[in-house]
């Protein structure tokens, strides 16, 4: 995706269409952080539907001509993207279908029905096959790509501005890495608002396709295990993305399953916030000695987790 496409402009233009439906979140501090770093929580987590991901869809889909829309919508989702395009195609009243893989949690897939969505479930790497080329078989509705679309990428840019606004001197951000679409939006914004505040990517050891891809200055493969960490992480970066993240990322920091868990333990414990493994994958970054010090924001960026996982990580057992 070629950089310029998306400006400040269209970041600025979405905030305007999401007033009213996408909650501005709070930014709060994780109190005795440690280190020489301040730690702040951009909590979008407490969005409708339990992650960011309904900034973008409802952005795109406000942009859509309505005899388009009439068609119905779709996408591919391991849980929140699904159900930011279900939540308001609900409200729209339009029909959604939702491609998900084959390990998607319990937490999500019960969401997704509550918004009334379809869900067809298929293996990873089908799944997978379906973002890269943006169509399945047999729908006929609009795609909504919960990753490249640049719509979703100006809806996700919103919560960069937010941050600018709420923490002006801020020193470093750091956003969980799944397809690019989140990170590439905040940076566009903080580029234009922020230029020297890092921003930083946070991936899990299980699947860390960014890291390796920016130490060899190209995309590459790498191998994806699934896990409880289930919003982020694939066997490349995409090759649509790759362009603007490789300008606008500061770098990656991949970070073992023990260390999210614990992460998501300390939120729960010491900030009374639930994410998600792939919400509290920025947190364990940041705890890491690879982010400077200083004022550093972590973009909590869902916390839609199914309640068994979560008892199991508060016993110390993921």
């Amino acid at each position: 995706m070629d950089p310029e496409l998306i400006a400040l402009s269209d970041i600025e233009a979405a905030r305007a269409r999401l007033a009213g439906t996408a909650v501005r979140t709070p930014l709060v501090e994780l109190e005795d952080a440690g280190g020489d770093r301040q730690i702040f929580l951009k909590l979008e987590n407490l969005q409708p539907i339990g992650a960011f991901k309904l900034r973008g869809a409802c952005n795109a889909m406000a942009q859509a001509p309505e005899e388009v829309l009439e068609r119905g919508v779709y996408t591919a989702s391991a849980g929140n993207m699904a159900q930011g395009v279900a939540w308001n195609a609900r409200r729209l009243g339009i029909r959604c279908t939702v491609i998900v893989p084959d390990h998607a949690p319990a937490a999500k897939l019960d969401a997704i029905r509550r918004f009334g969505a379809e869900i067809i479930p298929v293996p990873f790497e089908e799944w997978w096959r379906v973002i890269v080329t943006s169509e399945y078989e047999g729908l006929d509705g609009l795609f909504i790509h919960p990753v490249s679309d640049p719509a979703v990428i100006a809806g996700n840019g919103t919560i960069g501005i937010e941050l600018i606004e709420d923490l002006p001197d801020l020193d470093a951000v750091v956003v969980p890495y799944g397809g690019g679409g989140l990170i590439s939006g905040i940076a566009t914004a903080l580029r234009a608002l922020s230029p020297d505040t890092t921003v930083l990517a946070a991936e899990v050891a299980t699947a860390a396709p960014l890291a390796p891809a920016l130490a060899a200055g190209a995309p590459v493969e790498v191998e994806y295990e699934p896990s409880f960490v289930d919003g982020i992480g694939s066997g490349s970066v995409l090759d649509a993305m790759w362009p603007m993240v490789r300008q606008l990322v500061g770098g990656s920091i991949v970070v073992s399953l023990a260390e999210i868990s614990a992460a998501v333990k300390m939120l729960i414990e010491r900030a009374n916030v639930v994410a998600e493994g792939a919400g509290a994958a920025s947190l364990a970054a940041a705890l890491t000695d690879e982010v400077p010090g200083g004022k550093v924001v972590c973009v909590v960026s869902g916390g839609n987790i199914d309640s068994s996982k979560v008892a199991a990580i508060l016993r110390g057992e993921l």
